[in-house]
């Protein structure tokens, strides 16, 4: 990592601009982005995921892909990314200007000023170049929710969610009122710096967003004027009702003047439809076998072609594989124009589930160069 002149160029054509709003590179209806789950495949290690996952990032970059995420999830054996913070500092270390963040960090496991503190330090580390996305779910089961937050009452935690963000803004912003219990208390890396004598603090922090599946933080991001991210690739029948409902509810605030939503895109293209169709039943078998029960680390695609589906898993792999878009690369091009054009979304963040991160990564440069991005 290079340090503070290092900058994400914006859509104003000013180093850094908004830090939210990307530019369409190439043939690409609107920005493209990167959503790293980091899994590890059967026969692999969290070692080798990790490594992966900066490899995927240096090629993200080196694309033209706006931003790389990566996802808080907990007791998933095929999922290494429980501690986003971590990880985001690790890949900050090994890239220059691609915008970096979590998608999301779940805020009910966490105390706010925690998170303050991880992602100030984070944007110490990549000047302008952090985004701090938040959901309120736990991003695992509830025995593990309950393990994480210390208490029974996970429902609670969901439901003051407004109030933990509220929170959160504040210690960002070092700005609660006198009188308030917490006024005395800083996030450090922080606005509180400048304040001290000599000191000289930036003045940008990590632009919040707010992750959902639902309608219910679309609205909130929507009436609180933030950035808005939806889990299309799980949630796909809710895609447009809270997308329209963000819209709706949004006013304009100092973050942003108008709604900006991307949406989480599960996509694969390799060099032939059939090859890709083996890559993705992979990722299916193992939300089946997360769905009943039993994660594990992701199949191999023998594994997932010698599995014996029974009708009912057969009845999810199709409608799973129904909402991944896969195929050739112009096969992908063309599904990921479609659904930008049926949404209406500011930003398509892709993710790539298969068994190797060496099929993830070619497809992320089969993508780019099915839309003419630069080779960098």
């Amino acid at each position: 990592m290079s340090g503070e002149d290092q900058q994400t160029p914006g859509t104003d054509g000013e180093p850094g601009g908004d830090g939210i709003r990307g530019t369409a590179l190439g043939t690409a209806p609107v920005p493209l982005s990167v959503l790293d789950l980091v899994t590890v495949g059967a026969g692999s290690t969290a070692t080798a995921a990790v490594r992966t996952a900066v490899e995927l990032a240096r090629t993200a970059e080196r694309r033209g892909f706006h931003r790389y995420w990566v996802a808080e999830h907990h007791s998933m054996p095929g999922v290494a990314s429980s501690s986003p913070a971590v990880l985001l500092a690790h890949i900050a270390a090994h890239t220059d200007r691609i915008r970096l963040g979590s998608g999301g960090v779940m805020l009910p496991n966490h105390a706010p000023l925690v998170i303050a503190e991880q992602f100030g330090t984070l944007e110490a580390m990549a000047p302008r170049r952090v985004d701090l996305g938040l959901g309120r779910a736990p991003g695992t089961d509830g025995a593990t929710a309950a393990a994480l937050r210390r208490t029974e009452r996970l429902h609670e935690g969901a439901d003051q969610f407004p109030q933990q963000l509220a929170e959160l803004t504040r210690f960002l912003d070092d700005s609660f009122p006198d009188g308030h219990p917490y006024a005395r208390i800083h996030a450090v890396p922080g606005p509180v710096q400048a304040t001290a004598p000599g000191g000289v603090q930036s003045p940008h922090r990590p632009p919040l967003w707010l992750l959902g599946s639902s309608g219910f933080s679309a609205r909130l991001a929507g009436t609180l004027g933030l950035p808005f991210a939806f889990a299309h690739h799980f949630s796909a029948a809710n895609t447009v009702p809270a997308l329209d409902l963000y819209r709706a509810s949004f006013r304009p605030s100092e973050v942003l003047a108008e709604p900006y939503a991307l949406i989480g895109v599960s996509a694969l293209a390799a060099e032939d439809e059939q090859e890709a169709r083996r890559q993705v039943r992979t990722g299916a078998l193992a939300m089946i076998r997360l769905r009943t029960g039993r994660p594990g680390l992701v199949p191999s695609p023998e594994e997932a072609a010698a599995h014996h589906f029974s009708d009912v898993e057969q009845d999810f792999v199709d409608n799973w594989l129904g909402n991944v878009v896969h195929g050739t690369p112009d096969a992908v091009r063309q599904g990921l124009d479609d659904l930008a054009k049926r949404t209406g979304a500011d930003e398509l963040m892709i993710t790539a589930n298969a068994h190797t991160g060496e099929v993830r990564r070619r497809s992320y440069d089969l993508i780019a160069d099915a839309y003419g991005l630069p080779q960098g």
